[in-house]
């Protein structure tokens, strides 16, 4: 993810601002960083049966990584389509994100091969009691009629739950123009799209159901991320970026109101009520899931998630300079880059991820869910994802195109 040196006003350097056109091209350390985060703890979550999936931030609070990937996907965004549209108008910045909309479909469809295929050779081994395609509830894609599911694969009519992260992602890619379109109007206009399909989306809470898209032929089943929901978190982070939002000011207070948000989370967060077992904070979340609702994106989750990008937005710094300035441990910054290492390549990194966690699974049911053998499991995973990056980024830096040394 790039930034153009003017990409922040001269009068307030750490606030995002309009892309522009031109200038020195740099790294933004924050959009990478966090987003690095991100990629491991969506490794961590998809892992069956990982004892660590307790204990990750999604468990503290309404928000997760999902939150983080999406909104920091918004920012990057702005950048890498934007500029596309500032350059050369609204016809080509469409089909520049048209051409995206078509890599992250086969993204989709190449997951699903992959990881159905994967399921499907350790079942026809007969060396295992479990039946590995059900673990994913693949059951009518191989043993009823595959035909309608094929159909319904290749057109997102058949979207199984392990894999409708990247569906939800491209449909709220297929937005960009229509909210670019409306921004050269005015970018308020862009705003009260945004937010109107956003409360269309939480249709459930009005008992009426709400815009979603269907997830299986065979049942009333939605998406479980609606697009339609979590395009506010994407657009919310275009917005800031592209400079319709203003950078909000750093304030003792509201660094204050955001710590607050986030501590009143706890005792209705799902360690506050495994850990300390609160009657009335289950009751609460029984009686308002739809607040904190995740497949539709509940105004709580996202409330929750602002006050902590807020509070890691200020960690930070301007400019993220706090994250790896020459006064940090030497041992904090190499973490720090190989993190955003990963944060570069999220694509690459969330398609093996999300495979490397079925792998996970099969190696912990082998060899038991000790702690041991989840602590060494997690880190070979983290190992590989580092790994990913790191041969992502040298492929896509040409190297065949370099001169040979001598």
């Amino acid at each position: 993810m790039t930034l153009t040196a003017d990409a922040f006003p001269a009068h307030r350097a750490d606030a995002p601002g309009r892309p522009a056109t031109g200038g020195v091209r740099l790294r933004d350390p924050r959009l990478d960083f966090f987003r690095g985060i991100a990629m491991f703890i969506i490794f961590i979550a998809h892992v069956p049966g990982n004892r660590f999936t307790g204990w990750i931030p999604a468990r503290f609070g309404f928000s997760d990584a999902t939150e983080i990937f999406v909104f920091a996907s918004g920012m990057a965004s702005a950048i890498a389509f934007g500029t596309v549209f500032d350059r050369a108008g609204w016809r080509l910045g469409t089909v520049r994100v048209g051409f995206r909309v078509w890599q992250v479909y086969w993204a989709h469809i190449g997951l699903f091969l992959a990881c159905a295929t994967f399921l499907t050779a350790l079942d026809q081994t007969g060396a295992f009691d479990k039946v590995y395609i059900g673990t994913l509830n693949l059951w009518k894609f191989f043993r009823d009629d595959p035909g309608p599911l094929l159909v319904g694969l290749m057109t997102l009519t058949y979207v199984p739950n392990y894999f409708d992260i990247l569906p939800m992602y491209l449909v709220i890619l297929a937005m960009i123009p229509v909210i670019m379109g409306l921004a050269r109007i005015h970018p308020g206009m862009a705003g009260i799209a945004v937010i109107c399909v956003w409360a269309l989306a939480q249709g459930r809470a009005w008992s009426w159901g709400g815009i979603n898209l269907p997830a299986e032929p065979w049942s009333d089943r939605r998406w479980f991320f609606n697009p339609f929901g979590w395009q506010l978190a994407f657009f919310t982070g275009f917005a800031f970026m592209r400079g319709w939002l203003p950078a909000p000011p750093v304030r003792a207070w509201l660094v204050l109101l955001a710590a607050l948000i986030v501590v009143a989370n706890l005792p209705l967060s799902d360690v506050g009520i495994r850990e300390f077992g609160q009657s009335w904070a289950r009751t609460w979340r029984a009686d308002n899931g739809l607040l904190v609702s995740k497949s539709d994106f509940g105004i709580l989750r996202y409330v929750h998630f602002l006050a902590l990008a807020y509070l890691a937005w200020v960690a930070a710094g301007p400019g993220g300079r706090a994250l790896s300035s020459a006064g940090m441990p030497r041992v904090w910054r190499r973490v720090v880059a190989i993190v955003s290492k990963v944060g570069q390549q999220s694509l690459a990194v969330f398609l093996f991820s999300m495979f490397w966690a079925r792998v996970t699974g099969l190696g912990l049911d082998i060899a038991g869910r000790s702690a041991p053998t989840t602590v060494m499991a997690n880190a070979l995973g983290f190992v590989l994802i580092v790994a990913v990056a790191y041969v992502v980024a040298w492929i896509k830096g040409q190297p065949w195109r370099r001169p040979r040394a001598g």
